[in-house]
């Protein structure tokens, strides 16, 4: 059995399989991760989120995979719209970093699950986002590393604007990550999609650590986090990774060194 990434033919297909995933969630499972491998790649996570107060049925609801929840909850209002857009670049980030050793195909498929899990949900919670869409569209129809990157940089923009807490995004997206890492192992198998889906949130928040200079100091534990990913691609032996309580541990660090 492959355990490469999953590649859909188009990217309708890709929308149609990850939105089927975001409706019926995915139950949590122990996963491995740790600090062992290299740096996959410069620094996702899914899952339900929405708004108390805006008709969403309450910050755990909305949009995403199950393992996500947890990152959404607690987050003050006016940096709520900042992390879903965070959450959002972290599958383009992934996209990027899997583009060249997997091809326009998965990193389009990529791009287009972010947007069936965390832009088209919750869609009216984007309205005030100064956000160009058709970019985004077009990295996940081509996959091609020159609309990624007008995505990435569209994503960014709209995110700065958006204003925020980073320290809380930040922490918000680590804890998005160690619980979609959760779903990474089950019953001994590799889930390649869940793997990739979850080193995206850890990319989103290092990258929101670049450009912060009062997060330094987790900027450092988020690079930690990133290395525990041995690879953009997920390997085919679940020995290969590190334990889901050291990733959960390592975000609750970047947790706390974000909030201070």
């Amino acid at each position: 059995m492959s355990f490469k990434p999953k590649l859909w033919l188009t990217l309708g297909a890709a929308l149609t399989l990850t939105a089927a995933c975001s409706e019926q969630g995915e139950a949590g499972g122990e996963a491995g991760s740790g600090e062992g491998g290299p740096a996959a790649v410069s620094g996702e996570g899914e899952g339900g989120e929405g708004e108390g107060g805006e008709g969403e049925g309450g910050a755990s609801a909305g949009v995403g995979e199950a393992g996500a929840a947890a990152g959404y909850a607690g987050v003050p209002a006016e940096s709520l719209l900042a992390l879903r857009l965070a959450h959002l670049t972290g599958f383009f980030l992934v996209a990027q970093e899997a583009l060249p050793a997997e091809g326009e195909a998965a990193a389009a498929a990529l791009a287009g699950q972010g947007l069936a899990e965390v832009y088209d949900p919750v869609v009216a919670q984007f309205a005030t986002a100064d956000l160009d869409e058709a970019v985004l569209r077009q990295a996940a129809e081509s996959g091609s590393a020159a609309d990624l990157e007008a995505a990435v940089a569209e994503l960014e923009r709209a995110r700065r604007a958006a204003g925020g807490d980073p320290g809380v995004v930040a922490g918000a997206l680590a804890d998005i990550s160690a619980g979609i890492y959760r779903e990474v192992l089950v019953d001994g198998a590799v889930d390649p999609v869940e793997y990739q889906h979850a080193l995206g949130a850890a990319l989103a928040a290092q990258a929101v650590a670049e450009g912060a200079p009062g997060l330094a100091p987790a900027r450092a534990q988020i690079d930690r986090l990133v290395a525990m990913w041995p690879s953009v691609t997920a390997p085919e032996a679940a020995n290969g990774l590190v334990t889901a309580a050291q990733v959960q541990a390592q975000a609750s660090r970047i947790r706390l060194e974000a909030s201070s």
